[in-house]
């Protein structure tokens, strides 16, 4: 049965972006830090028409986000833009001309919008009623396959709290941001969301570890650790 899956990479204080975010930096300030252990793998560098890479203890898991995914659903500021109207020459979002999903992506927005194609299988469709809707069309467009949920913040939270997501994957990154955007907020009725714990995955990281506002001891918190869970709702 298809499943819609979640990953995102959370800080150790609880934050998935930083503080401020801006067009310069979408992930707000430091928000980037929280995503340096993917960027060089060559199993997230391969989609993204990169070269070289390494391979390690992560590799796996990029490798396992990227299988059996026919469709993505996303927010609007994930997407690219502020909200309000779209305008008469909307911008095409941060993505570019080859985005790396290849497959239909679902964005969420209150705008309605025509259907944006781009190349290597890449087509935005613009959702304007709701969650479930956004769900029903990518997983028709999935043909079977999981559907994956992009983010950001508030589209997680109203599809978990709505009880929707059936897969849940934290990267657990050592870096402290604090301050920000937090998952874990807004949840209604989280008390009925439980976690059954599938896979704890320990990966080690090379950088020096930094904080919001100092550069921490090289040595500390060295091991970034990936936490896989299956979501149930209403027990």
């Amino acid at each position: 049965m298809a499943k819609l899956r979640f990953q995102v990479s959370m800080s150790l204080d609880g934050f998935i972006a930083g503080p401020e975010p801006s067009e310069e930096h979408p992930l707000g300030q430091g928000g980037m830090q929280l995503h340096e252990w993917v960027f060089e793998l060559e199993a997230w560098r391969k989609p993204h028409g990169r070269e070289g890479g390494e391979v390690n203890a992560s590799t796996e898991v990029v490798e396992e986000s990227l299988t059996n995914v026919g469709a993505t659903i996303m927010g609007r500021k994930m997407f690219g833009g502020d909200a309000g109207p779209w305008g008469e020459d909307p911008w095409d979002g941060w993505w570019g001309e080859d985005p790396p999903f290849h497959t239909p992506v679902f964005v969420l927005t209150h705008h309605a919008r025509e259907p944006l194609t781009k190349s290597g299988g890449t087509t935005f469709h613009f959702v304007t009623d709701g969650i479930s809707s956004a769900l029903a069309q990518a997983k028709e467009a999935a043909g079977g396959k999981d559907v994956s949920l992009g983010g950001g913040a508030n589209v997680a939270q109203q599809y978990l709290s709505a009880g929707l997501i059936d897969e849940l994957q934290l990267h657990i990154v050592p870096v402290l941001l604090g301050d920000g955007t937090r998952l874990f907020d807004n949840l209604a009725g989280a008390n009925n969301i439980e976690l059954e714990l599938l896979r704890v995955l320990e990966a080690r990281r090379h950088p020096p570890l930094l904080s919001s506002r100092r550069q921490l001891r090289s040595g500390v918190l060295r091991a970034g650790l990936g936490l896989k869970m299956r979501v149930r709702w209403g027990l």
